[in-house]
């Protein structure tokens, strides 16, 4: 029998995945060379 997808878990997966993704931008916005990743820099 298949086991039911847990669609809160997938959820929270994608509202920290989210959250994160924001963050980073933030950080880079604010020009702090050490967060920035040397392949998205050359």
């Amino acid at each position: 029998m298949a086991r039911k997808p847990n669609y809160d878990y997938q959820k929270r997966q994608k509202e920290l995945a989210k959250k994160a993704k924001k963050e980073e931008k933030k950080k880079r916005k604010e020009g702090d060379p050490l967060e920035s990743d040397p392949e998205e820099a050359s």
